[in-house]
């Protein structure tokens, strides 16, 4: 199937099609300013330009097992290209004939709207839960509210409406259309091959293959790698940085896949933080523990387990608990394949042992020895959507005597780099579990850093945090 220089989605229920060469509209145009600057659909908010605020929330549409999928998403996240075989609901789409939609009439009926700057996000988000078809509870719509902040209402009014509309849904003005939108999906998916867009000084490639994207790596070896682009779409929206070469693997669905195999669970890279917080297997309970914190749900449906490891952060959510299970990265090149253990993986600040031509595949995660436990940490000043000052995972097992057979403790917050305390394991390796010993460890662990002081929290702070969660994880594995 030759390459094509355009798009095609669905915005509410018209079928959209954008030739980036004939247009010159740069590859990279978010679907916030698409929205604002050439669709015209005001009712959508740039606040923060980060993913913070939520106010530029919309729904994407796109097809799970053959259904459609309604997802809350950050407008100023997603770069319009990679709308692309999906369907596009704005505010403006809810109200039919005059009649608001359910979500929209409850948050009337509640008062949920003060200044109605973050109003439209707070809908959008609701209905995403809405359409889940489950019925909310008022944990659910919380967890729904998250990451639309509000300046006004102290959210009581949203919270009601959010729980009067999704207690129960009904079938609504989206659902009789639901299966002639899927069927326009999947023939836009069918017709597509391979998209490269040239225009405004960039090159935009989206490939559907993870052998074509490796192709494209080995002749551009300086393009940007994005997936959801939660991360590097920063460098446009608040950097003002012009991205020159940039290879989108969102359309790849091989990457997407999380299986259980011969003792081992892989991890597509490009599987999303969500779809690890809604896989169930109680043998990595930890991973699962840590997907929930991380950022809110508009985040979690875009950011990608392989874009969260290459990043290399060193308050990083996932990379602690990974190291913790002992999990491996596989990365490919058009020549070769390789398996490397994550913490040899990462090298540095933000610096991996990729090289210029290679790409994550998968992560591949061992199950763990017979009574092994696994715990992980995050201490940040807001509980939800916000970044740690101090991360932690710890792996331990123990004999029959309390002895310890196995021990790692992974920080992040406390160096350049996610680091294990190797100190502390080696005082606690063959010595009882006992409360006088993790204090003792505690005490060695904090001491194996030099943390830096910033607007998260002083150096002290975080040894201090640091030496109490061993301490934590002693009272949650006595």
């Amino acid at each position: 199937m030759e390459t094509q220089s355009n798009i095609s989605f669905i915005l509410n229920d018209k079928t959209v099609h954008i030739d980036f060469v004939k247009t010159g509209i740069r590859p990279t145009i978010t679907v916030l300013e698409y929205l604002r600057g050439i669709a015209r659909r005001k009712g959508t908010k740039e606040g923060c330009a980060e993913g913070d605020c939520g106010a530029c929330t919309v729904v994407v549409a796109e097809l799970e097992n053959q259904k459609l999928s309604y997802n809350a998403v950050n407008s100023c996240l997603i770069f319009l290209p990679q709308l692309h075989g999906r369907q596009l609901i704005t505010v403006e789409d809810l109200e039919k004939e005059g009649q608001p939609h359910p979500v929209q009439q409850a948050m009337i009926e509640n008062y949920g709207a003060q200044c109605g700057f973050c109003t439209p996000g707070m809908v959008m988000s609701l209905f995403a839960l809405y359409k889940s078809n489950a019925a909310a509870d008022r944990e659910a719509v919380i967890e729904a509210l998250v990451g639309n902040l509000c300046r006004c209402t102290g959210y009581r009014p949203i919270v009601d409406a959010g729980l009067k509309a999704c207690a129960a849904p009904l079938p609504d003005c989206f659902s009789k259309n639901e299966t002639g939108i899927a069927d326009r999906l999947r023939k836009i998916q069918l017709s597509t091959g391979d998209i490269a867009l040239f225009s405004g000084g960039q090159k935009y490639f989206m490939p559907k293959r993870f052998s074509s994207a490796l192709r494209i790596k080995k002749e551009y070896p300086k393009a940007i790698l994005i997936n959801g682009a939660t991360d590097i779409a920063l460098l446009q929206t608040k950097q003002h940085k012009i991205l020159r070469e940039i290879i989108d693997l969102s359309q790849i669905g091989e990457l997407k896949k999380i299986e259980m195999k011969d003792d081992c669970l892989t991890i597509g890279a490009g599987a999303t933080v969500e779809d690890i917080k809604e896989h169930p297997n109680d043998r990595f309970q930890a991973l699962g523990n840590t997907a929930t914190r991380f950022g809110a749900k508009q985040i979690r449906l875009r950011a990608t387990v392989g874009g969260n490891i290459a990043n290399a952060s060193p308050v990083g959510d996932l990379i602690p608990v990974l190291m913790a299970y002992n999990a491996k990265i596989r990365y490919s090149s058009l020549d070769k394949e390789t398996m490397t253990p994550i913490e040899d993986f990462i090298t540095g600040y933000r610096k991996t042992i990729l090289n210029a031509q290679e790409i994550i595949r998968a992560v591949e995660i061992p199950v763990p020895k017979e009574n092994t436990i696994v715990a992980s940490y995050k201490i940040s000043r807001r509980e939800h959507l916000d970044i740690s000052s101090v991360n932690a995972a710890f792996r331990i097992r123990l004999n029959k005597k309390n002895e310890v057979e196995d021990i790692g403790l992974f920080y992040g917050g406390m160096a350049s780099a996610i680091k294990r305390a190797t100190k502390a394991e080696r005082f606690l390796t063959g010595k009882k579990w006992t409360p006088e010993n993790v204090r003792t460890a505690s005490k060695i662990a904090a001491e194996c850093f030099s943390p830096v002081s910033d607007a998260r929290s002083s150096a002290e702070a975080r040894q201090l945090m640091a030496a109490n969660l061993l301490i934590k994880f002693r009272t949650e594995t006595k």
